[in-house]
């Protein structure tokens, strides 16, 4: 990118923050503090390369954001059991046992991966996560699915402008592929292929396939204003976009910069429009686009395998909640309009007692 691209001409704006805030490695003054210089007694760069690449990046960042943590707090590689469960202990009021449980793998991987005996699988420290989760755990919180109805509602009210055209697809786009936000900012142009029935991206890595293998998904041209095809199609002549990254931020000014639209980027957009439309925006997030997938899918009596194809799901214990969630309505309105309002057909024993 051109160094115009970052004067403050072009104007900071929710979906550019990168151009802004300081990146984590900024913070961290690009010290890695879970990447090891040797694993295991290996120094050699080479291998040191693929069992870099054997974890995703996001996966690395969090690992290494947690346990910077760890150490600012005041502990130490290696870590005796004690100061892992006084860790355990300082902290299961304030986070959510998710947040706690994983900072714990990341302490476990960085003595794993440097031959170290792992404190945290000692039984100290397994009561005191254990016990933490009974005296402060609760429901993991979940974001709620962008229903096909509420995305309706949302493209009704965007506009003609280049921002507007870009969440238009964006959202339809991410909704019909089922996409995690990850996914949806990392897709380029030369990934779209285009068909009779409408388009197929192919995504060359994701979440659940780390090593590459690639998965293709199904986009239908349906017609009407919520159609994702056309919205792409407006998108990109509205963009000038013919390679490179397909969803780019957007100006003040309404110029079309070149870097890609980050993941988080993609949330705020969310937030932002459920918020256009009367919907809560702290209960939406990026990965409200694919819950609302699964969510309506389940609704409209697709099976499991159906919504799996689209989603890519490796389990179905992943994509049970969201076809519990529509299942539950959807079997609770079936008892109620089996019973009839007319008395006669209302067994006695149910009849309300005439005064």
């Amino acid at each position: 990118m051109s160094d115009s691209a970052h004067s403050p001409r072009i104007g900071i704006t929710h979906d550019n923050i990168h151009l802004s805030k300081p990146t984590w490695r900024d913070l961290t003054e690009s010290r890695d503090v879970s990447a090891e210089g040797s694993v295991h007694g290996c120094a050699d760069p080479k291998v040191l390369e693929f069992i870099t690449a054997a974890t995703a990046s996001n996966t690395r960042r969090a690992y290494q954001s947690d346990l910077t943590h760890f150490l600012a707090w005041g502990g130490s590689i290696p870590a005796g059991r004690d100061t892992v469960a006084e860790y355990i202990a300082a902290h299961a009021k304030t986070f959510s046992m998710a947040t706690l449980a994983r900072r714990v793998v990341a302490i476990r991987r960085a003595h794993a991966v440097r031959g170290l005996p792992d404190p945290t699988r000692l039984e100290l420290v397994r009561l005191t996560l254990r016990g933490a989760r009974r005296l402060h755990g609760c429901p993991q919180r979940r974001v709620a699915p962008l229903r096909i109805e509420q995305l309706s509602a949302i493209v009704f009210v965007l506009s003609g402008s280049t921002r507007d055209v870009r969440d238009r697809a964006l959202l339809l786009i991410g909704f019909s592929g089922a996409f995690r936000r990850s996914e949806l900012s990392a897709v380029d142009c030369k990934w779209i292929e285009r068909t009779e029935q409408g388009i197929e991206i192919t995504l060359p890595r994701s979440k659940t396939d780390q090593e590459g293998k690639g998965r293709r998904v199904a986009i239908a041209r349906v017609g009407g204003p919520i159609c994702p095809v056309a919205a792409l199609d407006s998108w990109l002549q509205v963009s000038g976009i013919a390679d490179g990254p397909l969803f780019r931020p957007v100006s003040k000014v309404g110029r079309v910069l070149e870097s890609r639209l980050s993941a988080s980027a993609i949330a705020i957009v969310v937030k932002e429009r459920a918020a256009q439309i009367g919907l809560a925006p702290e209960r939406y997030s990026g990965h409200s686009l694919r819950a609302g997938f699964a969510t309506s899918a389940a609704a409209a009596g697709l099976s499991v395998w159906q919504i799996k194809g689209q989603t890519g799901h490796a389990s179905d214990a992943a994509l049970g909640s969201y076809i519990r969630e529509a299942d539950s309505f959807r079997g609770m309105a079936a008892v109620w309009s089996s019973v009839s309002e007319e008395p006669s057909r209302i067994p006695l024993g149910m009849r309300s007692p005439v005064a």
